[in-house]
């Protein structure tokens, strides 16, 4: 094969299908020679550059990472030599540590929820998540109540897939093939509103609905064997999902009643996603544990972290006790360099306040497709945003040619032949999402909004 990045396109598909295995994908559906596989070659602001040379808008910032977009290269290589150059690797293990790890805990605290003053590196979201179970079991033997060995999670939410994170998520696509899960947890209803009863419209009636489902599942459980509930601000899968006003209150209020600890999962919604560094703080979140990824270094480098009360810290740091846990590249002086000048630059080129400044004029080009008769709903805030879709059968659902037709070819296609990578998801709710980089002005936002127009007009013509 040609080496570097200039290697012919056909070439590079074709080594990838021999070799590469690509990550929730049907690795033997693309053909001998990579047919279907989208060769991203380079990023130039809020666009990427396939391998044909063929320009996007990239509309979920690769995989809700790349806050930043693809410009700040030579600030990040900066970074990243100066770092090198003084030292490649230490870890985080045995009473050792480095400057660079210290630095961005320290600064984490700075910008964290309330009462979140430590931070406990890993390699991306899913460790971060597997860390913060690990941390609340430890927490409760500590505090004398080893019992406590079930956490609760979301209906359709995600929260990784590793075998402990995958067991806070209750897609049998995606647990039954992997055996018993490793975390006995129970499932309570997301925040989603979409088809329930009217009454359902009003913050106060459903937050109230919410609560008390989940206290009647604690309650029936036992809540001496609850250790944690985790949800994320806005739930990703299904749709970004936005909570009522005053849930996640009243999921401090019963984590506080009932002992468990509350971990709010950011791997997405932190670091500016919502126009909020977490977006947690929108909603009024006081957390004790806070778990993030993606957006903390921008994609420029691999990086996840739980970040951890004093509440949390003041049981597990108690002379004599040892918090058996760690991961080799936790921290790792490249990757806590480039998250520092990630934050640096979110700070001096004001990134919050630009989503804050145009998330009203997204949020109403993307209302305006309610308009559109395949859209059954739209939500979202900030730069993240669904359009969940309603199809030929009597209950809004889709036939399987339907489905076949509209969700798995034409919408994927036409977005991608208008030059948008979006997400078009093929599950029980049918959705198209965006999450743009961060830096996207409003020319950027209203071309998303259009093309997602364009192609669902289009589609509402074959239902």
């Amino acid at each position: 094969m040609t080496t570097g990045t200039r290697a012919p396109a056909g070439e590079l598909s074709a080594t990838a299908a021999r070799h590469l295995l690509l990550h929730m994908t049907p690795n033997g559906s693309l053909g001998p020679e990579g047919q279907d596989l989208l060769v991203i070659r380079r990023g130039e602001g809020p666009y990427v550059e396939d391998a044909d040379g063929r320009r996007y808008v990239d509309g979920l910032s690769g995989l809700y990472c790349c806050q930043l977009g693809y410009s700040y290269g030579p600030e990040f290589a900066e970074a990243a030599q100066k770092q090198l150059r003084e030292l490649c690797y230490s870890p985080l293990w045995l009473g050792s540590a480095h400057p660079t790890a210290i630095e961005l805990a320290e600064r984490l605290s700075r910008i964290a929820p309330v009462d979140i003053e430590h931070t406990f590196f890993s390699g991306g979201g899913a460790e971060a998540v597997e860390t913060a179970w690990k941390i609340a079991r430890r927490y409760h033997a500590l505090n004398g109540e080893p019992g406590r060995v079930k956490a609760v999670a979301r209906r359709g939410a995600y929260h990784g897939l590793t075998i402990g994170a995958l067991s806070l998520t209750d897609d049998p696509g995606l647990t039954d093939p992997y055996g018993p899960p490793a975390i006995d947890t129970r499932f309570v209803s997301n925040t989603s509103r979409f088809g329930l009863a009217p009454e359902f419209a009003d913050d106060t009636v459903f937050t109230a609905h919410l609560l008390a489902e989940l206290e009647a599942e604690i309650l029936a459980e036992g809540p001496e064997t609850i250790a944690m509930l985790i949800a994320e601000p806005v739930q990703n899968r299904g749709g970004c999902i936005t909570p009522p006003q005053g849930y996640w209150q009243g999921l401090r209020a019963l984590a506080d009643r009932y002992g468990f600890l509350l971990v709010a999962d950011e791997v997405i919604t932190a670091f500016g996603r919502v126009g909020e560094w977490f977006g947690g703080d929108l909603y009024g979140a006081r957390p004790d544990m806070v778990t993030v990824a993606k957006g903390i270094t921008a994609g420029y480098a691999p990086m996840g972290a739980t970040l951890v009360s004093t509440k949390v810290t003041d049981v597990i740091n108690r002379p004599g006790a040892v918090l058996n846990h760690g991961y080799t590249f936790a921290g790792h002086p490249l990757s806590a360099a480039i998250a520092l000048r990630n934050l640096d630059i979110m700070e001096r080129d004001r990134i919050l306040e630009n989503v804050r400044g145009l998330q009203g004029d997204l949020a109403k080009r993307m209302a305006a497709l309610m308009d559109l008769p395949i859209v059954g709903d739209v939500r979202g805030t900030g730069f993240f945003y669904s359009c969940e879709l309603v199809g030929d059968l009597d209950d809004g659902g889709f036939s399987d040619r339907a489905r076949a037709d509209l969700i798995v070819d034409l919408i994927p296609r036409r977005l991608r032949e208008a030059g948008l990578l979006a997400r078009v998801y093929n599950r029980s709710a049918p959705l198209v999402q965006i999450a743009p980089p961060l830096i996207s002005d409003r020319a950027v936002l209203d071309r998303i909004a259009a093309i997602i127009a364009g192609t669902l007009a289009e589609a509402s013509t074959r239902i």
